[in-house]
Parts: structure tokens; sequence; C-alpha cells
């Protein structure tokens, strides 16, 4: 039986009384989606079995460009992080697994794996860091790693991703992320060509490194830190990346890691479309990479997202496996609530996505019927399914308002009495 954090009495009096308007409210639903032929028990079962993965660098407070102002109770280290992680997949049910940034959470393999498996928890695709320098490092990485021009350099880098894979082979983990800071800030600084076939002789012995059974993340991303050019600056180079890479090698989409306007949710298609498709790290955005909550600015493009992960799901399509993950910065927000939310968010726009009446959509896409297409979206996306996500996690254990029962419990406080205050500091995030 795996330990709870949060009193296990606590959630079942919050849910007793919460129960009698949830089934009616879920009764209620039911009996308006029959009529348009779905089965709300079938939505709320596909519900349940859907997870996102939870960044351990997101428990902790973000920072701006300017500077980082800390938060109660922030986590110390990497088993803090455990814990809150677990409170988060304690209420929500939705988050089974962590994501590990390495070197910032590196510590005994196997003593991680014990943490974890105390709450249940597993661990999904390990990320490797070559966009800051850290402590005792030899070579910087201010210029660049994979695709520096000094082969010592790249070659710390290429050792550092496989010490990351290794890590991970203990820990069960069975994907490697790999984002890179490289590019530059100045026209001539850098010779493309040259210094992107580096980044794919690479990115080759890394690849070599994989297991079998593991696959090969890599992330694109169109500025920041370096504002002129990136190496991987968007998702056609990211194909071309995953393409002369090999069959264990995927895109990775971070919705904050594109132009203004760009219509990701196509460019989403076109990785389905041709196999390639990694999975995301799920946020929002109003400017530029923001990390701000899922869902929290523009909740009908996560729908559109969705829209077309679930019509891949429904045709079958081929490598179709992606992975979900969260990537925020949390800057005014208590982290844990944050995330909490932002994984209903992410299970909203699922199921939103699944009441779609496929037929009907394809029939007006076939006739070009742009207004009755759109609006067949829309009937979904205006559909209020809290009810589901509700059952769902009354019927796997967790709560049916996690915020309210986490802030009744006074986790924030009793960590923030543990763990000693951490004084603000300059910029850049946990």
């Amino acid at each position: 039986m795996s330990e709870t954090i949060i009193s296990a009495d606590l959630v079942g009096s919050h849910n007793a009384a919460r129960k009698p308007d949830l089934e009616r409210d879920y009764a209620s639903l039911g009996e308006r989606l029959d009529r348009r032929g779905i089965v709300i028990d079938a939505i709320r079962d596909k519900v349940e079995k859907f997870a996102v993965a939870i960044p351990s660098w997101g428990v902790g407070t973000g920072g701006t460009r300017f500077a980082r102002f800390p938060g109660a109770g922030e986590p110390r280290d990497i088993f803090d992080k455990i814990e809150d992680c677990a409170v988060i997949s304690q209420l929500t049910r939705a988050t089974p697994t962590v994501s590990l940034h390495i070197p910032w959470d590196k510590a005994d393999p196997n003593r991680l794996k014990q943490a974890a498996s105390r709450f249940g928890l597993g661990f999904d695709a390990m990320n490797s860091n070559t966009f800051s320098d850290a402590r005792d490092q030899k070579l910087s990485y201010k210029f660049g790693s994979l695709s520096h021009a000094d082969a010592g350099t790249r070659r710390q880098a290429v050792e550092h991703n496989l010490e990351c894979i290794e890590i991970g082979k203990t820990l069960g983990s069975k994907a490697l992320t790999v984002w890179i800071g490289d590019g530059s800030n100045f026209p001539g600084q850098v010779n493309f060509a040259k210094a992107f076939e580096r980044y794919l002789d690479a990115m080759r012995e890394i690849y070599a490194g994989l297991p079998d059974d593991w696959r090969l993340f890599t992330e694109h991303k169109m500025y920041e830190p370096a504002f002129y050019s990136t190496v991987v600056q968007d998702w056609g180079t990211n194909y071309i990346i995953a393409r002369e890479l090999g069959d264990k090698a995927f895109c990775l989409v971070d919705l904050g890691h594109h132009a203004p306007n760009v219509n990701i949710e196509m460019i989403v298609s076109r990785l389905i479309q041709f196999g390639k498709l990694g999975g995301f790290h799920f946020n929002d955005s109003k400017y530029g990479d923001d990390d701000l909550d899922a869902g929290s600015i523009d909740p009908y493009r996560l729908f559109l997202v969705f829209n077309e992960l679930v019509d891949a799901e429904l045709s079958g399509a081929r490598d179709f496996h992606p992975a979900h993950m969260l990537d925020q910065s949390h800057n005014v927000t208590d982290p844990i609530e944050s995330l909490m939310l932002s994984a209903v968010e992410v299970q909203r726009a699922y199921a939103q996505a699944l009441l779609v009446d496929r037929k009907a959509l394809e029939g007006f896409q076939e006739e070009n019927d742009a207004l009755m297409a759109t609006q067949t979206l829309k009937s979904a996306y205006r559909t209020d399914v809290e009810p589901i996500l509700a059952m769902a996690r009354l019927r796997t254990g967790g709560a049916v308002d996690p915020v309210a029962v986490y802030r009744e419990a006074g986790y924030r406080a009793k960590v923030a009495a543990e763990r000693p205050a951490i004084a603000g500091g300059g910029g850049g995030i946990v």
C-alpha cells in the first residue's frame, strides 16, 4: 500500500460532502450526452487512464529573467520535490510519474527509486541539462554544448546525456529528452550549417547509447537563451533531426516554444502523420515562452491540440503513443496548486476532444461546410465535463476538489515550518 501525505480521512470527508451533488451533476450530464449518442461512463473510463507527468523542477517557485521570489516551503532537494509530487498525485490521481532533470536532481538512483515507490510514483523521461553550467564542471556551455566549436565541450555534453540514460535505466525511465540552448546572439557569430552538423554528430552518439526499448525526444525552441538564432529553432528542424537519427527518435512539442500565432495543432497533425510525434510539454503563453499554467490563457488551443490527438488515437495512427508532461514556471502561485489544476485542465481538454462527433465532422469537411465543421468542434468544447473529471478522481481515490482539500490540510504551512526559508535572488528557473 502506497503512503499518502494528506490524511485519507480528510479526503474522504471532503468527498462525502460533495458526492451527492456530484452524482446529480454526473447523471444530468450523462442524460444530455446520451441524446448525442455518447456513453458518459466510456468517457470517464478513458479519463481515469489518462496521465500527465510532473516535472520535478515545477514544484519550486520559478523566476523571471530579472528576479526570483521564493515561496514558503521551497523544496530543498529532489526528495522534498518527490513529496510535493506525491501530494499532487494523491489528490488528482492524474500524475503517477515524475520527470527528473540532471544534474539538478542528481542523487543515488536506488535511493530515488525507493523514495518514489513509497508513494506509488514512477519516473517519466529523463532530462539532461547542457544549457547551464553545473558546479565543478570543467568546460562551460556559455557558447554552446552539443554544437560547440570545441570538441572537448561537445564530448562533455555527450557524456552527460549518456549519464542521464544510465541513471534512468536504474529508475525505470524509458526516454531521454534533450533540449539545448545552443545558438547565437549576433549575425556571423556561428556558421549555421557547421553548428547543426556538429549537433547531429553529437546526437548520433547519444542515440547510439539508448537501450532498445527507449525513445529519444528532441525539443525545438525559436529563441532564448540565444536570441538571434537557435540550433533547433522550429518543428521542421526537429523533424529533420528525428529522421536523421532513427526510429527511436521523436519530436517533443512544448506549447510555448513557437512564434506567436503559429498553428501548433497543425504541427501536431504533421508530426503524427509522419510518425514522429514524441510527446508534449504542456503550458500556456500570452506573449512568448511564458510557461504559464496549462489552459490559463488559451484553453481552446489546448482543446484543438487534443482534437488532433484523439483523432489519431481513434484512427490508429502508427507509432502513436505520445508522452505527456507539464512544464511550467510558477512565479506568483503555489506550485502544487498550479500543477494540480494544470493536470486537470489537460484531462479536461482530452475529455472534451473525446466528445467531438467525428462522423459529422468528417461529413462537413467533405462538403466544405466550414460553419458546421467549426460548430461541431465548438459543441464539444462548450460541454462542461467537470462532472466527468471529478467522478474519475472520486473513483480512483483522489479528491473531488483537490485545491480545497490541499488548503484545508495545511500542507504548505507544514513544509514551510520544516524547510528553511530561501532568500530571493537573481533570475532563472529553479
